[in-house]
């Protein structure tokens, strides 16, 4: 499997938004070219378009998780079941690496408000966030989780047992 975890942070300082970097470093391995990858995640970065709510990076985790083991068929009970499990396991490490997985938590922001207004991504500007980290942290939990879970096929398309219980290291 390819360094996930440099290839977000790598996204990140690009210019991409956290939860473009987290899914983009997975764009292969879901079978996504760059473009759909980053559109599809566009609008959750800065804790969902900067309102600083779920962090980017956890969002680009669960937009893979999504591809790699969802569901799709409505009636899939037992789908949906797994999936929010593998969704609260992956939540468990990420505030077990980071602390929360609420943006505004993760920047030491007091209080919940209006989205600030953008600052230049500078020198400064990295040394006060850590998003670049964030995004290689996420990255590596997916990665982790995917090497203890790996999803399985049929008929050619991923899907995840319903009846694993999935474990993070």
């Amino acid at each position: 499997m390819d360094n996930h975890k440099e290839k977000a942070k790598s996204y990140f300082l690009q210019g991409y938004n956290c939860a473009q970097a987290v899914l983009l470093a997975y764009q292969e391995e879901l079978g996504l070219d760059q473009e759909t990858a980053a559109r599809l995640a566009c609008s959750f970065g800065g804790g969902m378009g900067r309102l600083r709510e779920v962090c980017g990076c956890f969002s680009g985790v669960l937009l893979a998780a999504g591809m790699l083991y969802g569901y799709s068929d409505p009636k899939d009970l037992a789908g949906k079941k797994a999936q929010y499990e593998r969704v609260q396991a992956l939540a468990r490490t990420f505030r077990e690496h980071n602390g929360s997985i609420i943006c505004r938590e993760l920047l030491g922001l007091d209080h919940k408000s209006d989205p600030p207004t953008p600052a230049g991504r500078t020198s400064e500007y990295y040394k006060k966030r850590p998003c670049a980290e964030l995004a290689g942290d996420a990255a590596q939990i997916l990665e982790d989780f995917i090497a203890a879970n790996p999803p399985c096929r049929e008929n050619g398309h991923r899907t995840a047992p319903h009846h694993q219980q999935e474990d993070l290291p």
